[in-house]
């Protein structure tokens, strides 16, 4: 159907199958009464699963097991190869602190045997000391070891003197062998840190988007990459493969995992898509729309059929999205996080995300690039070092507001995923028929007898949802119907989340709650303390049975009355306090605590002077040797909360600053860190708070117009996807310059510093005389780049070049970004040069 949007009103004026405004009240009902029935047994021969201290990894035809119970992990990709080693092990840190048990990636083959024969293991390439790392972090590893991969890298990863001498991805006799050469050095980089040595990696994908059927390709192909896996020494719990776009692969070899991303910026529209299905629950199908592979099925795949026999696993459900030379997508925290109520509530059994760290491609040998393009061949044009992917980190570290809106559900998975993982899908009465009804509300409950979650989504990319007006949940269980709220209340246009139904809290049954679990925190004696979030504009209440009414100690205002046979607490505010204590005579007591919505974006738990703590910042937050590392970007004020309260006086100090040891040269020592003084700021809730400041660091960059933009060239459309390709390197010449002076004494003792550069045009280049650091296609979305890599290299000015995008550009922007040319052809202008210092404190309790 057509859609409208208004300019004077900002709303969208929708026609047929997509209008939005208010729904009537109503009550949804679902019926989630049949028996849930026992996991078959999984069509999967997995590889070796017992550890040497007996940790047993498994899966069933619906979750993944460890030492035998249900387990629920969430998985984030990071490219080693494409950030610098020396960064490593804080960023896996900082992923562990995002609540990422697993991370993934992908081994691409060019980067490490650009010329054949001569294979690269060292510094930024060096797969073993990733994957030391990760495990040092505490977190699991899956190789994704291709030989394809895509990647958004040139050829998919595969080196450009195979490509010009067989044919890939197939049996073909040269290419195996040459494919097994690979294989055998990345089973000798994985050698004893395997799931069976006592290592963390756990995992194996062959191939990647793998569709192609025929003589020696299809499960053929696959089934041969496996053995040669084997053969490699790569003996691992599980092997995978995606299973979107019509995959292929032999059943029983390999589980296919699945994703889904919000918009398509491998597409050819020049306009704003339909409502994706990523927003909408499904039922009777695993695959999320199209993810962009690049070749074509020509039939259903092996993962439809295969659904009754294996988990329904993911790996790249989109934490961002990529930003391609004719489509450039800017995605909203909400629009990545309102996924994931979706995709849990339709059965998904492993939250993998691609990519949750951003990257930048290394240069070939000869300065050679190696990125995805139209000019090798590719289907999609893409910056030539870039990999931003609008990740929850970005290339430097930086951690951006998408983590923060899906850690809660991370939390959430960590304390709750075992129970989760069990529970069947049960489908509404009424849903929505297709993905661009914006009306219908869209909703699914996951239980298991009489236990379950509510997951609630009213969020869909760049189209207003209806209101939901007046609204209870109505869910008819073996036992009981449980209806929610005790009153209807108003679900807006944007709010997403997940609600228990009969939760039990340590042997208190929480009949439900109009809140989102977040975490248990069990203190032994002292009693178990259960974190949840409230919802923005929806009013908390949590239900007990009627039973525990004198046993709940209501704090803060909140109310205990009987109400439809429960103890219903309402007029809970939520904050940092304890809402209600639950005291039964001879058990220890339960804590709740209700965050609001903007504290339920600033938790976190770590491992912290010596046992799980709750951690409430504003500020970037790891564990690292025992100590809690904050990270501030712009600001120099560092403010936390601890729960429990630390047992003694926490001291603070700067962090030993890497960068100004790497800019003092390769031989030079990290600064010593200076001790800060941490203030105690008495409490907040049940919180024990903590201030600190560093002294203010005010940066300057000078930027002067050094050559003006010539007329571009028209913009061709051609390539395999047959839309805009990006300008050939020699019309380049006619992009503005402009000089950027950063003095590199200013930037000493700092973690990092972001040199952010707000241009528009069409492509933006950084160097540093002619080598190229960074680039960027304008879309609105601020670029940055961290000077830390730089180092040396500040002794010399920087360059910024900015070809003019043309006004005819056939390409797709937002509309916010879409910039007025004020009647003229084209335009490249610089808007302005700023550096954010990045300021670290280390806390050790």
């Amino acid at each position: 159907m057509p859609f409208l949007f208004s300019r004077r009103s900002g709303a969208a004026l929708i026609v047929g199958a997509l209008a939005g405004g208010v729904a009537g009240a109503d009550t949804l009902s679902i019926d989630a009464s049949a028996t849930t029935p026992a996991p078959k047994a999984a069509a999967l021969r997995m590889g070796s699963s017992v550890a040497p201290n007996g940790d047993r990894l498994g899966a069933n035809a619906r979750y993944l097991t460890r030492n035998g119970a249900p387990w629920l992990p969430v998985m984030g990709e990071f490219h080693y190869s494409r950030t610098p080693a020396s960064q490593w092990e804080a960023e896996l840190r900082k992923m562990k602190a995002a609540g990422i048990d697993i991370v993934a990636s992908y081994v691409m083959w060019n980067h490490h045997e650009e010329l054949a024969g001569q294979f690269d293991w060292q510094g930024n390439r060096d797969l073993r000391r990733f994957v030391q790392l990760a495990a040092k972090a505490g977190l699991d590893v899956v190789v994704r070891v291709g030989p394809w991969a895509h990647a958004e890298v040139r050829y998919g990863g595969v080196p450009d003197w195979v490509v010009n001498a067989m044919p890939t991805r197939s049996n073909d006799p040269q290419y195996m062998a040459l494919v097994e050469k690979l294989y055998t050095q990345i089973g000798a980089q994985l050698k004893g840190q395997l799931w069976k040595d006592g290592g963390r990696v756990i995992g194996i994908q062959l191939e990647n988007e793998y569709n192609i059927d025929g003589p020696g390709k299809g499960a053929a192909h696959i089934a041969a990459l496996k053995k040669l896996a084997l053969k490699a020494g790569m003996d691992v719990p599980y092997y995978t493969v995606t299973g979107w776009d019509g995959t292929i692969y032999p059943t029983g070899e390999v589980t296919p995992v699945f994703g889904g991303y919000p918009d398509e910026p491998w597409g050819t529209s020049t306009s704003e898509l339909p409502p994706k299905e990523t927003y909408a629950f499904r039922f009777d199908t695993r695959v999320s729309g199209d993810l962009g592979a690049q070749t074509v099925a020509h039939a259903p795949g092996t993962a439809e059929t295969d659904k009754d026999v294996t988990p329904f696993l993911g790996a790249e459900y989109g934490a961002g999205l990529p930003f391609m030379y004719r489509r450039r997508t800017v995605v909203s925290a909400d629009d990545i996080a309102s996924m994931l109520p979706v995709q849990l509530g339709s059965g998904v059994n492993l939250m993998g995300y691609y990519m949750f760290h951003g990257g930048r491609n290394p240069t070939g040998l000869g300065g050679t690039s190696m990125e995805e393009s139209s000019l090798s061949g590719g289907y999609n044009d893409t910056t030539m070092i870039s990999y931003d992917f609008q990740a929850p980190l970005g290339p430097d570290g930086q951690q951006r507001k998408v983590l923060e809106k899906l850690r809660p559900f991370h939390l959430f998975l960590h304390d709750f995923g075992s129970r989760l993982a069990p529970m069947t899908v049960r489908k509404p009465d009424a849903s929505p028929a297709t993905p661009d009804d914006l009306k219908t509300a869209r909703f699914a409950v996951r239980s298991e007898g009489d236990r379950g979650f509510l997951f609630v989504n009213n969020h869909v990319r760049q189209y207003p949802m209806a209101a939901q007006r007046g609204t209870q949940f109505s869910v008819k269980l073996p036992g009981q119907t449980v209806t929610l709220p005790s009153a209807p209340v108003d679900i807006a246009d944007g709010t997403y989340f997940i609600w228990p139904l009969n939760l039990d809290l340590d042997g208190v049954n929480l009949a439900y709650a109009t809140a989102q679990p977040l975490a248990l925190l069990d203190q032994g004696k002292a009693g178990v303390v259960a974190v949840f979030g409230a919802n923005a504009g929806v009013p908390v209440e949590l239900a007990f049975d009627a039973a525990l009414a004198a046993q709940v100690h209501a704090n803060g205002g909140a109310q205990v009355a009987l109400s439809g046979g429960r103890a219903l607490v309402s007029g809970v505010q939520p904050g940092a306090g304890a809402a209600l204590t639950v005291q039964r005579e001879g058990k220890r007591p339960l804590t709740i605590v209700v965050l609001t919505a903007e504290q339920s974006q600033q938790l976190s738990v770590a491992e912290l002077g010596g046992q799980r703590r709750l951690i409430l910042s504003g500020q970037q937050t790891y564990v690292a040797d025992g100590a809690l590392q904050m990270r501030s970007t712009g600001s120099n004020k560092f403010r936390f909360a601890v729960y429990p309260a630390l047992s003694g006086k926490p001291t603070a100090s700067t962090a030993s600053p890497a960068w100004a040891a790497a800019s003092r040269g390769k031989d030079a020592k990290p600064a010593a860190g200076q001790r800060v003084a941490l203030r105690a700021a008495g409490n907040d809730g049940i919180f024990q708070a903590f201030e600190a400041e560093l002294p203010v660091r005010d940066l300057k960059a000078s930027i002067t117009p050094t050559r003006a933009a010539q007329e571009a060239a028209p913009i061709v459309i051609g390539g395999g996807a047959k839309a805009a390709v990006q300008p050939l390197p020699e019309n380049f010449k006619a992009a503005g310059a402009w000089q950027i002076n950063v003095p590199r004494e200013q930037l000493l003792g700092l973690d990092d510093a972001l040199l952010q550069i707000d241009f528009v045009g069409d492509i933006g280049r950084l160097y540093s005389g002619t080598r190229m650091l960074d680039d960027w296609y304008y879309s609105g979305y601020q670029w940055q780049f961290g000077l830390r890599q730089a180092g040396a290299l500040l002794d010399q000015p920087l360059t910024v070049s900015v070809l003019p995008l043309r006004a005819d550009a056939p390409i797709y922007l937002p509309k916010e970004a879409r910039p007025d040319f004020a009647g003229q052809p084209q335009i490249a202008t610089m808007r302005g040069v700023s550096v954010i210092p990045v300021y670290q404190l280390r806390v050790a309790p």
